[in-house]
Order: C-alpha cells, then sequence, then structure tokens
C-alpha cells in the first residue's frame, strides 16, 4: 500500500500564524505537525510516501523530511497549486499510487490511542473498497458523519448535519482500493469548486464497499485547524508525555521498532539531535533496544 500526506492548503484559519510558514510545519509539542500523520502511516506499515505541499513550501519539507531514507522510508513531494479539495490527492498521487490501495491522511489531523498500530495494520490488509474511521463527538453538527449497519457497513455520510444520525465523525484518515482513481477522475467539482472526499465516500457507500472502523473510547482524534485547537493539541501531546515517559509520533523511534532502520541508525539521527531534548529521547530509545 502507498500513503498520501496532505500538506497544502493555505491555513486561514491560523492566520496571521501561516502567512509566512505551512500549518503542517507548526509545533505541536515538541514536533512539528507533520509528523503526526507521517507516523500513521509508518505505524500501518507503509514506507513509500507521497507529500503534496504547496508549491512555496516544498523546500521546507524537504529540508525536515529529506526523502525519508534515514528512517527506511521513500518520501517524495508533488504539489497543489491551489485548493482543489481534499479528493484532488488522489488526482496528483495517481501515478504514486500505481495499481494498488492507498493511504490517505491529513496533515492536520493527530490520532493517539492504544493498539493504534494493530487497528492500522489489520484494516490496510484488508481493503475492499473503502475503510474510514469514525470516532466519536459531542458535537456531530460540525462533521461529516457516518451511519453504520450492525456490519459496520456504511449506510449514511451526512456533512454537518442539522439532525445527526449518529455521533461518529469521520475523521481524516481514508483506505481506498485502487478503484479510487477512476471514482475521482469521474468526479464533478462542488459548488465551492472543489472536488470533496464526502463525494467518493459516497461512491463506495453506494456500491456497498464502504466501511467505518471505530476508534472508540481510549482514544484521541485531534484536529489542528484553529489557534485553538493546536494549542489543545499542544496541551494534549505535552500532558500525555510527561506523564507517560514516551513520546508521541516520534518518528525516529517508530521506525526503529517497526524494522525500518537499525538502533545505530536511530542512535545516529538522535545526536544529531543532541542539544534537545527530543533528541536526547531518541538516543536513549535506541540505547535500550539495541
Amino acid at each position: 500500500m502507498k500513503g498520501i500526506i496532505l500538506a497544502g492548503g493555505t491555513g486561514t484559519r491560523l492566520h496571521p500564524i501561516t502567512i509566512g510558514t505551512s500549518k503542517q510545519l507548526l509545533p505541536v509539542g515538541d514536533k512539528p505537525m507533520i509528523y503526526y500523520p507521517l507516523s500513521v502511516l509508518m505505524l500501518a506499515g507503509i514506507r513509500d510516501i507521497l507529500t503534496i505541499t504547496n508549491p512555496s513550501d516544498t523546500p521546507r519539507f524537504q529540508a525536515l523530511l529529506g526523502d525519508g531514507s534515514h528512517l527506511g522510508l521513500r518520501i517524495t513531494y508533488a504539489e497543489q497549486n491551489a485548493p482543489r479539495g481534499i479528493a484532488d490527492a488522489i488526482l496528483i498521487g495517481a501515478e504514486h499510487i500505481g495499481d494498488g490501495p492507498v493511504a490517505l491522511v491529513l496533515g492536520d489531523n493527530i490520532f493517539h490511542g492504544n493498539n493504534f498500530s494493530e487497528t492500522l495494520t489489520e484494516n490496510v490488509g484488508n481493503v475492499r473498497g473503502c475503510v474510514l474511521f469514525g470516532y466519536p463527538v459531542n458535537d456531530p453538527q460540525r462533521y461529516g458523519v457516518g451511519e453504520t449497519d450492525a456490519n459496520g457497513a456504511l449506510v449514511s455520510i451526512e456533512e454537518k448535519p442539522l439532525r445527526p444520525r449518529s455521533n461518529r465523525a469521520i475523521t481524516g484518515l481514508y483506505l481506498y482500493d485502487n478503484d479510487v482513481v477512476d471514482i475521482v477522475k469521474n468526479l464533478r467539482p462542488s459548488a465551492r469548486g472543489e472536488l470533496e472526499i464526502t463525494d467518493v465516500n459516497h461512491v463506495y457507500m453506494e456500491r456497498g464497499r464502504a466501511r467505518l472502523v471505530d476508534l472508540g473510547r481510549g482514544f484521541a482524534w485531534l484536529d489542528t485547524g484553529t489557534p485553538e485547537s493546536l494549542l489543545q493539541a499542544g496541551q494534549y501531546v505535552r500532558t500525555l508525555e510527561e506523564h507517560q515517559g514516551v513520546r508521541i509520533s516520534c518518528i525516529e523511534e517508530i521506525a526503529l521498532r517497526m524494522g525500518f532502520i537499525n538502533a545505530d541508525a536511530c542512535h545516529r539521527l538522535g545526536s544529531r539531535m543532541a542539544a534537545s531534548d527530543y533528541g536526547k529521547y531518541v538516543m536513549a530509545v535506541a540505547s535500550e533496544l539495541e
């Protein structure tokens, strides 16, 4: 399975913070925001990843992540020069996707919870249509909401419904089989001129091939699109890290634990950041697991 991180957009809800930089390069806790969606793909065992950015931001992402080889990954880059919708990422990444399935994750979404890697691995290996991930929220009127039957098959998707049929918001992580490329090619732009990911999911639902996986209790899903939610996400990450003594979405540690790199390589990565607590943590993990 190939991976795509959608890290474009202009971050207008975060202005003036994002006037001079990409939203996905802003700090959440002690690491850049893009580490969080990247870690999701890594935990799913995905190592070939396309990062879609604004043209002006591409050099900054390349400086941060390079070609991914230091993490045992292959990271490439493509540009979205105008806001044409989430589903546009599929068209931009069509060559990258090839003839296999794809995982698309939004660059401003944070996922954290016990056994998340197992949940990802189980579903990445079982994509027959599309697999979406639902998260219970108190205010479903603000989200795209999914309703399922007893078997987890999607039976309705509503965008910001006045009378929600469920409280399960559809998160920014999407798994698709290869049919998604043709589906997006045949989409018509919405009234706002964008290719809507909800329209893609509707096609799969109408074909009876859309499934919603509940992330459930003990899990956290955070969208960092506003100043308030960005601050809350940073506080959440720091609180958990201080209490648990581990770092969320430490991509060097994940690469080591997933077997993408060895302990020596991990230690070298940490030593390059030895002046920071993050670098010291990476070196300590490498020493522990060597």
